[in-house]
């Protein structure tokens, strides 16, 4: 009877945990879901792409291995939400709630993985700071663009796998042919958390767990995981390899300068990724964070170093021996901390060499989404400091409440502009009303409008891609693009709109910021 206070005591304990994550995790979702249905953020013609690709696989008119026009980027999304396109039609609704599903599982094995690693009450924090959804976070887990809504869950789902492995708790091949299969395909869907791959590779490796037989299993899960890509690629031509698509990506943009890149790539690059930003700007008090997220890796970085040396050098005084579960846990989780550090400085490291963390910050800014997932790596010695109280841990304490408040005050300023968004999406279905009304069946527009055109109207209006010189411009989907439009579409005050009024004469009609010019006649 004395034994089981404690137990019913723990157990309590562990309950109040898991109520509380699961309070923060509600109300991010909720948050989320209100600003799905006000519009918030808007839909775009990447979004409407890869709702293309679910309505065409659920329609059983193709297969598509990557994001139409892209040739590098998988298209696990489009599979996911091919039932609920098929099921409710092609709306931007169908492709939301599988997003919303992925955050609620990033949120899920956020929780897990960090309880488990680290402690139960960073895995509340852990959460509750994802809860918040600032516009860039927002963009990032919403939008159905291909590569970030599915991200955070799929490497982290890898990553607990991965400490299941190193910790002995999963011994099984078939959970190593299971981590495999994930690793794959995290690796044809995307190339962005690449370091983060070859964290967890490598420190099974180190733990000692493989042996042939789950070697072979791993692999053979890699080779089904990775099978679309790896098909593709052996038949696809060399200028076509998703290898040479993406080092070509990654490589284009201006020759900015070291310094400009630095500036984009961390000093505004590094608040905009991780939420703590306003719509289309970072605030003066947001930008605390870059250096102060810096100097927590780096310090997270050289205690799990040190902290690995130390375990390395005791065992080797002790000898040859058992290893007990405890310190098999204790280097597990020293090692994952160095994993995900490590794979964050690389991750920044790549972006600030591509040219986009100079020319287009803002926007680019969403290539370091995948910070986030080391922020509680970044986050454990301050945490363990706040914990053992004091004046210590109250100082502690202060760059963590710091960054909630921050983040807070970013995800209320999305509030601003919830209003415009709405209206965007009100002249959206005003446009294709209008459309449909005149019997448009084929239409030219821009990039940033084409493809909604033909998404939402369940392809009964389709729609070419035309630069702002009216010619051919990036039509993801070929068989779309026709030489004779029925019409030309421009946003109302655009490039385009102000070389169709010089060329094709008064609009045909107006509505909700849209201008709609007749096509010249057939000679």
């Amino acid at each position: 009877m004395g034994d089981s206070l404690p137990v019913r005591h723990k157990s309590w304990q562990w309950k109040r945990y898991s109520l509380l994550a699961a309070f923060f995790g509600l109300l991010g979702l909720l948050w989320r879901w209100w600003l799905s249905g006000a519009g918030t953020p808007p839909t775009n013609s990447d979004e409407a792409t890869m709702g293309l690709a679910a309505l065409h696989i659920g329609a059983g008119r193709g297969l598509p291995v990557y994001f139409y026009g892209q040739h590098y980027m998988g298209t696990i999304e489009a599979y996911l939400a091919a039932p609920l396109v098929l099921l409710l039609g092609p709306t931007v609704t169908a492709l939301r709630i599988v997003t919303l599903a992925l955050y609620a599982a990033y949120l899920v094995l956020a929780f897990v993985f960090v309880r488990r690693v680290y402690s139960p009450g960073l895995a509340v924090l852990t959460v509750a700071l994802l809860a918040f959804g600032a516009d860039r976070t927002v963009k990032n887990q919403l939008i159905a663009g291909g590569g970030y809504p599915e991200t955070p869950a799929m490497v982290l789902g890898l990553l607990l796998i991965t400490w299941l492995l190193a910790t002995r708790r999963w011994e099984r091949p078939v959970a190593y042919a299971g981590w495999g299969l994930l690793f794959g395909l995290i690796a044809w869907n995307h190339w962005l958390p690449a370091p983060f791959l070859l964290g967890a590779l490598v420190l099974l490796i180190a733990a000692k767990v493989f042996t042939a037989r789950r070697a072979l299993s791993a692999a053979a899960g890699f080779v089904v995981g990775l099978a679309p890509l790896l098909v593709d690629n052996l038949t696809a031509p060399l200028a076509q390899n998703s290898v040479s698509v993406f080092l070509g990506l990654n490589g284009a943009g201006s020759d900015a300068s070291l310094w400009e890149r630095l500036v984009g790539g961390v000093w505004l690059s590094v608040p905009l990724g991780m939420g703590l930003c306003a719509p289309g700007r970072c605030e003066a008090w947001s930008l605390w964070w870059s250096p102060v997220f810096l100097a927590l890796v780096v310090v997270a970085l050289v205690m799990a170093v040190s902290a690995l040396r130390r375990r390395a050098a005791a065992r080797r005084a002790a000898g040859a021996g058992p290893v007990s579960a405890e310190d098999r846990d204790d280097w597990a989780r020293d090692a994952m901390s160095l994993v995900l550090l490590g794979a964050g400085l690389l991750s920044l490291l790549s972006y600030v060499r591509s040219p986009a963390a100079a020319d287009t910050p803002i926007e680019s800014a969403r290539y370091l989404a995948v910070l986030l997932l080391v922020l509680p790596a970044a986050l454990w010695p301050l945490w363990r400091r706040v914990r053992l109280g004091g004046a210590r841990g109250a100082l502690a304490a202060v760059p963590v409440a710091a960054l909630a408040l921050t983040m807070l005050a970013a995800s209320a300023s999305l509030l601003e502009v919830t209003g415009d968004y709405g209206r965007m999406r009100d002249d959206n279905a005003a446009l294709l009303a209008g459309l449909r009304d005149r019997g448009y069946s084929y239409v030219h527009a821009g990039y940033w409008t084409c493809n909604w055109i033909s998404y939402l109207s369940d392809e009964k209006v389709l729609c070419g891609v035309v630069g702002d010189d009216l010619n051919q411009g990036l039509n993801r989907y070929p068989s779309y693009w026709h030489e004779r439009p029925q019409a030309w579409v421009a946003e109302a005050g655009s490039a385009l709109d102000v070389k169709l009024a010089q060329q094709a004469g008064p609009p045909v009609f107006e509505t909700g910021g849209y201008r709609v010019y007749p096509a010249p006649a057939q000679p």
